[in-house]
């Protein structure tokens, strides 16, 4: 009996041992909870003004008249960077996450038959891969290579329209993201062309072609991203693509300079710098996406949260430093200003710009100390022309949207709806 009691109260001891603590449950990620927060609404805002604020921004950047999304025909469309001159993959590929964030399956299904007649290489060594610019009035490809955040973007989207709105009507989703996939995994080499992701390193290349996949762009590290890919691609890399997510968050830790939280542009695999013919290594236009990046892996899946609650602290706290209202959009990564200015198109000036101010504000995701300034400092930003006149409601248009959505809990890993 005493036996049987001593083994009943192990039993119990390690059931109520196996059972997570309640600050561990709150850690699980979105993904697991189904509860994405809404920092909006903690900021005092009400649900209908946070509403209308995503829908107006959705209207000035896809409907106004002052609209980077132009459609073609009946049945297609395309978005331009209109102060490039051109449409790129990054954007087209943008507009389509947008879209099945917001239920807008016809813009979706416009954008990716734009994108697959346009860019998608049907033949040949970039079979799969999209051509990453193209002159919108030529119709004259500015590029044949890809860019890798485009297939990244390209992918996750169409996993969440299969998981949104099924294969069944009138484009299999699925298909067409596992044909980029396949395709990338068929990649050795020949012609120069590789796969997505550096399969030696683990992690996404620049670009899938030459010396440009051995190394890589902070910005295109997205965790959140290839956990969905294991989760939805089921092309039998699930292991691989879960790895590159671990990877990935390493590597940030790494790129994300110390005192500062400022990342360089582009880097080695090592997170060190890596110089480009077009601009010494700095934090720049890319560079404004990481912070956004890293709290959308914060919220879904929550595997890095100590390390990224502090890296945003670091981060904010940097430019806090600089002026709440009034910091720059170009840095060194010691926070000291470039000699270099990277032009915007065909302006080159330093300026307080609206991506930086919503990528910076959507960082205030992983904060835990409450102050939500910078999602203030967002909420009261224009989607409008500065004072000198120059207008950019491509890049900072998008990533204010983005951010904006990622602020209301809009912004989700979408799971396979009932059809």
């Amino acid at each position: 009996m005493l036996l049987l009691c001593l083994v009943q109260v192990g039993l119990t001891s390690g059931v109520a041992q196996s059972k997570p603590k309640q600050g561990q449950v709150a850690q699980k990620g979105a993904f697991y909870t189904g509860v994405y927060p809404s920092l909006l609404r903690e900021a005092g805002y009400s649900q209908a003004a946070i509403d209308q604020k995503v829908a107006d921004a959705y209207h000035d950047i896809f409907e106004g008249p002052n609209k980077v999304y132009f459609e073609v025909g009946d049945s297609m469309a395309y978005v331009s960077d209109v102060k490039n001159h051109d449409a790129r993959t990054e954007g087209l590929s943008y507009g389509m996450m947008i879209a099945v964030q917001l239920n807008k399956k016809e813009v979706f299904d416009r954008l990716w038959r734009w994108s697959k007649k346009y860019l998608q290489h049907q033949s040949g060594p970039l079979e799969g891969y999209f051509a990453w610019s193209i002159n919108t009035a030529t119709m004259k490809r500015n590029s044949e290579g890809p860019a890798s955040d485009g297939e990244l973007y390209f992918v996750t989207s169409l996993l969440f329209a299969s998981n949104r709105w099924g294969n069944t009507t009138g484009i299999n989703y699925y298909q067409e993201a596992r044909r980029i996939l396949d395709a990338s995994w068929k990649k050795d080499g020949t012609g120069d062309v590789y796969n997505l992701i550096n399969t030696q390193h683990k992690q996404i290349s620049f670009v899938p072609v030459g010396d440009m996949y051995n190394w890589t762009d902070p910005s295109y590290h997205l965790p959140a991203f290839l956990e969905v890919w294991a989760t939805y691609a089921k092309d039998g890399h699930e292991q691989f693509y879960r790895t590159c997510a671990d990877t990935s968050r390493a590597f940030l830790h790494r790129a994300c300079s110390a005192p500062t939280g400022l990342n360089y542009d582009y880097t080695e695999f090592s997170g060190k710098p890596h110089a480009t013919s077009w601009a010494p290594p700095a934090f720049r236009y890319d560079s404004w996406r990481v912070p956004m990046n890293i709290a959308m892996d914060y919220v879904w899946f929550g595997k890095d949260k100590a390390w990224q609650e502090q890296y945003a602290r670091r981060f904010q706290g940097f430019l806090r430093g600089k002026g709440l209202n009034t910091f720059d959009d170009q840095f060194n990564v010691d926070g000291s200003r470039p000699d270099f200015i990277l032009p915007a198109g065909d302006v080159k000036k330093l300026r307080h710009s609206l991506g930086l101010v919503a990528t910076s504000a959507s960082a205030s995701l992983m904060r835990q100390d409450q102050n939500l300034a910078f999602v203030h400092a967002l909420w009261n930003a224009k989607l409008a022309p500065y004072e000198d006149g120059y207008f950019d409601p491509y890049y900072d248009g998008i990533l204010y949207l983005f951010s904006l959505l990622h602020l209301s809990g809009k912004y989700q890993a979408i799971k396979p709806q009932p059809h």
